[in-house]
């Protein structure tokens, strides 16, 4: 019984051995196929492959650079101001303000009254000064008389010349003293006129230092008034610049909200500032611009329309930014792309102006200039026409 088991077992050892062997072979065969695959694989790639070893090319588009009339703007900065800003202010010195009418932002008319000061002293003064005049009137002719009967008595002989001159001379004094009442009448008449103090021109008040109850002393600051509501843009524009714009010319102006502004320029300064070289143009705003959001004394940025200039242009997709600089991807005769820096100016929707680096008839890579490297080989297809795009 004992060597039958041993002889079980060494035969169980020998199956196990030559299972082993089996799967050993299996595994070299596989990988010997397996070597043989992309050998027998890659010949074939490389017999289709151009070059050996080239790393696949890139798909483009070609596009070259097209002449088209683009709009010239100038781009300027500057303060929106009051047209022009009266300052109104009492005549007449220590009375009350008794009433205030109007507040800042009101619209107000030619001769509208804006404030009223107490009258009752100068009120006063007009009733004397006309009871003035109707003492001169009276006294005036009184001695007109007087020079009447002086002069027939004279010419009849009963009154000597010299008293005859001094009843005439009473008459002139009379005269005198009646037109001077008069004029002490009208000034305080004007005194009473100045109590309602009214607005110069039509506009909007814009700012107000009047309050009920103070004093007024002539020249103190009551109100301001933009005359005619109008407004006005003062563009900053450097020295080099001036001379291309002239009054008339069209101006818009962006509001901070983004509004649009139209406007023309009504002058162009004659001097220009020594620290900054900048010179400053007068845009006269519409009526309605303060409706579209503008107020005096925001900075607006704007464009002056200097006309129309040819462009050459490319979408913004051909250029690329790095580093601070502009660069496009030329493709030369046998489809190598060459990074080429070129500088660039206006924007108009999504094309861009080049005012250097690149020829017209240069051909350059339409998108994807992100993707690639200078001295890279593309596969170079033609774009799409405008039937074929969807």
């Amino acid at each position: 019984m004992k060597h039958s088991g041993l002889s079980f077992f060494s035969r169980s050892r020998r199956w196990v051995w030559a299972v082993v062997l089996l799967l050993v072979a299996v595994a070299i065969w596989a990988m010997l196929r397996g070597a043989d695959s992309p050998a027998e694989s890659g010949s074939g790639q490389a017999a289709a492959s151009p070059a050996s070893g080239a790393k696949s090319a890139l798909t483009v588009v070609a596009i070259t650079p097209q002449w088209a009339e683009w709009p010239e703007q100038l781009a300027a900065n500057g303060n929106v101001l009051a047209w022009q800003e009266a300052v109104i202010s009492a005549e007449i010195s220590n009375l009350r303000l008794t009433d205030v009418l109007v507040n800042v932002g009101d619209q107000v008319k030619k001769g509208q009254v804006l404030a009223r000061i107490s009258s009752d002293t100068v009120d006063a003064a007009l009733s004397e000064s006309r009871a003035d005049v109707a003492e001169a009137e009276a006294t005036l002719a009184d001695a007109r008389a007087n020079a009447e009967r002086a002069r027939e008595l004279q010419r009849t002989g009963f009154i000597s010349t010299q008293n005859s001159n001094q009843s005439v001379t009473a008459e002139k004094t009379a005269r005198a003293r009646l037109n001077a009442a008069r004029a002490r009448m009208q000034a305080e008449q004007v005194r009473v006129g100045q109590t309602a103090i009214r607005a110069p021109d039509h506009g909007v008040i814009s700012a107000r230092t009047a309050t009920v109850g103070s004093l007024t002393q002539p020249g103190q600051e009551l109100f301001r008034l933009i005359r005619g509501g109008r407004l006005e843009w003062r563009a900053e524009v450097s020295a080099s610049d001036l001379g291309k714009l002239k009054p008339g010319m069209k101006a818009t102006l962006v509001t901070p909200d983004g509004k649009q502004v139209a406007g023309r320029v009504r002058m162009v300064a004659p001097t220009v500032d020594p620290q900054t070289l900048n010179g400053l143009v007068y845009v006269d705003l519409p009526a309605t611009a303060a409706a579209d959001g503008v107020r005096a004394g925001i900075f607006a940025r704007g464009e002056f329309d200097l006309g129309r200039a040819r462009a050459l242009s490319l979408p913004q997709t051909a250029v690329l930014l790095r580093d601070g600089f502009a660069y496009v991807f030329r493709i030369d005769a046998e489809n190598t792309v060459t990074q080429t820096k070129v500088t660039t100016g206006r924007r108009k929707g999504e094309q861009i102006e080049l005012t250097g680096g690149l020829k017209p008839e240069d051909r350059v890579v339409a998108s994807g200039a992100g993707f690639l490297a200078d001295g890279d080989r593309v596969r170079v297809v033609s774009a799409p026409t405008a039937s074929s795009q969807p």
